[in-house]
């Protein structure tokens, strides 16, 4: 009986995605809990069943500290990696550039099978945005 190794599978993984994908995925960046949080949303996609938790401190109008936690594809894991590292230290205001199309290019485009990471991260983004608007100051 045949047996998959761990090195099909990787190789498998490195033809469906780019090494930025993979890199994200492997060693996946702030991931984690945010204890002292100013702010705290978990987004979903229905339809393939991903979630997306994502923490942010906003100190000064910037995001101070992010961190997330995924359950979900290759795709949303490195997505979610590459939001937190762009949203770090980075003005509220200018956190609203970041869109799924950007983190799709800044990963080397992705399928538009595998698109749906890329929009996960971008839906937390804008649900995390809004939680910080509608705190009362």
């Amino acid at each position: 009986m045949a047996r998959c190794s761990g090195g099909s599978a990787f190789a498998i993984l490195s033809k469906m995605f780019s090494e930025a994908v993979l890199e994200h995925f492997r060693n996946p960046r702030n991931a984690g809990e945010l204890p002292d949080a100013t702010a705290t949303v978990e987004v979903s996609n229905p339809v393939c069943g991903d979630i997306l938790k994502l923490a942010a401190r906003i100190t000064g109008g910037r995001i101070a500290e992010v961190r997330f936690l995924c359950r979900g594809c290759t795709t949303s894991i490195a997505c979610a990696s590459l939001l937190t590292e762009q949203l770090r230290d980075r003005a509220l205001a200018e956190a609203r550039d970041i869109t799924a199309d950007s983190l799709s290019v800044a990963l080397g485009g992705l399928p538009a099978t595998t698109l749906h990471g890329a929009q996960l991260a971008a839906d937390a983004l804008a649900a995390l945005l809004q939680k910080v608007a509608a705190a009362p100051r």
